[in-house]
């Protein structure tokens, strides 16, 4: 019978796909299977007989933190007695990363003792790729990829969770709404790469300009909206007119047919009680035709 033979066994766990090595009780490898070599370079004679501690194959979580030297499955195996599992990294042998899945059992002699552990790693990569593709379409759902800045999706959501802070906490807000000013002249006379380039440049400036706390980005077209907390109306005065006086500063230029002197027109509405996000928004937004029928390139706030 093939349960009485126990090279059947030894020859099977030599073969599969899967990195199988057991270790004894000081993490000494014991065994090196063929996936294991496979997945990581080494080869049974150059890993069978050193210790899991030696670090050969440099185990490392997601952030990077080696793994070792504390919160080692194996380890922890032999010391609790209970299976473990963890996607990690391991270093292969060239030098490169190859995500894992790691899983741990202890082995127990027949009296239930802890002799060791045996470790079974597989590929990860399919699974690891599939979850960084969906961080990045989540992270695109909500990213304007022009000026890399949070999109409209994400700036309606922030909206109305500074809204649902405020009618819980009393924490004051504001919405600033900012427009480039003649930027349709800006594309026509210098081009939509051009309009491109100050569009980023104005994102960026207005980054500048605010303050860590504060949320801005790229509500459409050449419309920007920040929303500011924590903010009284002096210094929302304040900050508005460092976001129009720092953008006034930017000269984009380049082109034989001259420079394009770039500013902003800003309005700024503080949020009132028992009002919807849309109501806010519509307040600010008013006050940008405000400033631009006052000359452009200021800020009007309530």
């Amino acid at each position: 019978m093939l349960a009485s033979d126990p090279a059947f066994y030894r020859d099977l766990l030599l073969h599969i796909r899967d990195g199988v090595y057991f270790v004894d009780r000081e993490r000494k490898i014991l065994f090196w299977n063929e996936g294991a070599a496979r997945l990581t370079g080494y080869s049974e004679q150059e890993v069978v007989g050193r210790f899991c501690q030696d670090n050969i194959l440099g185990h490392m979580d997601g952030c990077g933190n080696p793994v070792c030297g504390q919160h080692c499955p194996l380890s922890d195996a032999i010391t609790d007695g209970k299976g473990h599992e963890a996607a990690l990294f391991l270093r292969h042998k060239l030098g490169h990363r190859v995500p894992v899945l790691v899983r741990v059992e202890p082995i127990r002699d027949k009296d239930g003792n802890i002799e060791g552990a045996v470790e079974i790693f597989s590929d990860n990569t399919a699974q690891t790729e599939a979850a960084r593709r969906t961080e990045e379409l989540s992270r695109m759902a909500f990213l304007d990829h022009l000026t890399q800045l949070p999109n409209r999706r994400f700036l309606e959501m922030a909206l109305q969770i500074a809204l649902a802070e405020y009618q819980v906490h009393h924490s004051p807000f504001a919405v600033l709404v900012a427009d480039v000013d003649h930027f349709k002249d800006i594309n026509d006379r210098f081009g939509h790469a051009f309009g491109d380039r100050v569009l980023k440049e104005i994102g960026a400036r207005l980054v500048r300009s605010l303050r860590p706390s504060d949320v801005v980005g790229r509500w459409g077209g050449d419309e920007f909206v920040a929303i500011v907390h924590n903010i009284g109306d002096d210094q929302l005065r304040s900050l508005t007119e460092r976001c129009v006086a720092l953008v006034g500063r930017t000269e984009i230029g380049g082109r034989q047919d001259g420079a394009a002197a770039i500013s902003i027109s800003i309005g700024a509405a503080r949020v009132r009680v028992d009002e919807d996000p849309l109501a806010v928004f519509a307040r600010a937004d008013q006050l940008v035709y405000a400033s631009k029928a006052a000359g452009r390139g200021r800020a009007t706030t309530e």
